[in-house]
Order: structure tokens, then sequence, then C-alpha cells
């Protein structure tokens, strides 16, 4: 999936040490997607990450935008894969 990320998501996953290629594969290949609760035009990337002890990254993006644009993306203990 063509993206690109938000200052914001680039300063995060600088700061979180999440690797661009986590980013990457989990859009390509999520193990769920959900909608955002809150804002229609984000969604919910979800992907277990091997390296990182299998821990959930999420990945919020804007898919409205062309290409879409990363928001934001975070290791979460609190997310199960369902």
């Amino acid at each position: 999936m063509d993206h690109i990320l938000s200052d914001h998501a680039r300063k995060r996953i600088l700061k979180r040490k999440i690797g661009t290629e986590w980013i990457e594969i989990t859009l390509a290949h999520p193990a769920r997607t959900e909608n955002d609760d809150v804002d229609p035009t984000l969604a919910h990337t979800l992907r277990p990450i091997p390296e990182k002890g299998f821990q959930i990254l999420p990945v919020i993006y804007n898919e409205t935008a062309d290409p879409v644009t990363v928001v934001t993306a975070y290791f979460d203990d609190e997310v199960s894969d369902r």
C-alpha cells in the first residue's frame, strides 16, 4: 500500500523504535483491520511483530488521503490478536 508518514508519525516511530519495515508489512499484510471509533477517515491495522516478541503493532492511518497517511504507530500490550 502506498503511504506517507505524517510528521507526528515520523517522530513517534523514532521515539518508540518502530522500524519502517514493520509499518510497511503491517499495512500490506495486517492480521486485522478496524475502523476508528471516533474518526471515520481513520483505519487501524494490527499485526504481531515476531522480532518484538509478537507484540501487536497498531498502525493508524487516514484512508481517505492519497497516498494514505500514517498518523501514528505504537506497540500495544493491551490489544489481543483476536
